[in-house]
Parts: structure tokens; sequence; C-alpha cells
């Protein structure tokens, strides 16, 4: 990823998927934006107590600075499930602006449609972006424990194999950043279930007291299983926890986090 800021707005683009022409592929940081207290600045999320103007005022911002339209942009309302929804012209603009109107009970979205933006958001979970070159087509995931406990990143690339006719081989995916192993510790439960849904949990787990849960690692290798090619996956590495000051963590920050936005959009 490279760090890029427009105006006061600093954010992460992915060029892996970017590469391609018209690809658009970013994460937000938490710069930028007019959010105050432990949510300033940048704060995308409306779930978090922020006022709802200082979110649009910082929705708006980010769209400015990545060149999307507004109108366009698709949100959802994530419940940590692994539903993945193929979206067209009729969810434009949908939760951009209100979050009573954001697609109900999803947390993954794909579409063929140019200029029809992705958005997601993200305070330590993971961000799953992906982009067919051939089709082109776009999809993105959210994957906290649960949806990785689901291969929620399996059914985004099944998804886009049976909507678009999508070559799992052929995709390329970009996984953000996340809360890492250094800082994300979990119990017996939640340690088994990821374990059930890898192919590797040695690579995964630190076996520690608590455990130390890699959720990168973990979807990699659920990707990895579905499909997509091992050089096609690139892993961000960094950890929202450790970097505060850099982007929001739900669990470095005690609750009282903002959101960052993962986007992609064929242009």
């Amino acid at each position: 990823m490279k760090r890029c800021q427009v105006g006061e707005v600093a954010f992460y683009t992915i060029d892996e998927l970017a590469a391609g022409p018209g690809v658009v592929a970013a994460v937000s940081t938490r710069h930028g934006g007019v959010s105050t207290g432990p949510l300033a600045s940048l704060n995308l999320g409306f779930n978090c107590g922020d006022e709802p103007a200082h979110v649009r005022a910082n929705r708006y911002r980010l769209c400015c600075a990545l060149g999307l339209e507004p109108h366009r942009i698709v949100c959802a309302r994530q419940v940590h499930g692994t539903v993945v929804r193929l979206v067209g012209e009729e969810s434009a603009g949908a939760g951009f602006g209100d979050p009573a109107a954001a697609l109900s009970a999803v947390d993954g979205l794909v579409t063929d449609q140019r200029g029809l933006a992705l958005w997601l958001v993200f305070a330590d979970c993971v961000p799953i972006l992906a982009f067919d070159p051939d089709r082109p087509a776009v999809g993105i995931a959210h994957a906290g424990w649960r949806g990785t406990a689901g291969r929620i990143a399996a059914a985004l690339v099944a998804t886009m194999a049976s909507t678009f006719g999508s070559r799992p081989e052929c995709l390329r995916v970009a996984i953000g950043p996340c809360i890492g192993p250094c800082c994300y510790a979990v119990g017996e439960e939640v340690a088994a279930v990821v374990s059930a849904a890898v192919s590797d949990p040695s690579r995964v787990l630190v076996a520690a007291t608590p455990y130390r849960l890699d959720l990168g690692e973990a979807n990699r290798q659920i990707l990895v299983a579905a499909g997509v090619a091992p050089a096609h996956i690139a892993l961000s590495g960094q950890c929202t926890a450790c970097r505060v000051d850099e982007f929001y963590s739900h669990r470095a920050q005690g609750g009282c986090a903002g959101r960052m936005a993962a986007v992609v959009a064929i242009r």
C-alpha cells in the first residue's frame, strides 16, 4: 500500500489492485476530517457516537480526495456475518448520508457497474478487496473473527465466480490494515472456530495465554484455499492497534473508536 494525501485527507492506495486502468482501491486513515475527541478526525462511521453532520462531512472529504461521486457510493449495515450481495445501479447512494438506508445485514459487496463504489467501514476487522481484471468486476468484504470463521473471504470469491464468471486464480486481492497477532488476544472458543476455518492453524494462532490471533494470515489462507493464487494476494501487515496514530482501533481505544473506510470501484 502507498500512503497518499490530498489536502488534509490521508489514505492508502492499494497498488496491487489499482494498477489496472481506472480502478480505485483505497483504505482511509484517521487524518483529515472534522470529528473531535477520541473520534478525531476522519471518522466515517455513523454508529460511533459522532455528530452525523461530522460523519457526512468526513465522507464527502474522502470522496473528493478519491475522485468518487457520493451519490454513487454503496454502503452496508455490517453485522459480522457472511452474506455477500451483488449490487447494481438500484443501490447507488445507499447509506452514504443516511445510515438507515444502508443495505441491511451485509458484510460483502460485489459489482461490475462502472462508477459504483463499494464502501465498508472498519476499526480492527479485516478489509478484503478484490478485483477481476478480466470482467472487470470488484468486490469487498468485512472479516472480524466471526466472518473469518465463517469464511466470508471464500464467499466473496465464490460470489464473484458464480455471478461474473471470475476465475479465482486470476483475481487480485488485498488484505488491508487490521489488528495483528501482536495485539489480538482471544479465548479458546474463538481460537477453536478460527482454527477450523484455515489450512494451517499453527501460522494463525500464537500459543500463548491467552492465544494471539493473526486475522490477516487466516484470511490469506482462506483465499488460497478458495483458489486465489498466493502471488495475487497482497497483505498489508499493518496493525491498527499498534498504529492508533494512523488508524482507529476498537480494542486499543477501549471501544471508543471511529471507523476507517475501505473502498473499491471501477471508474
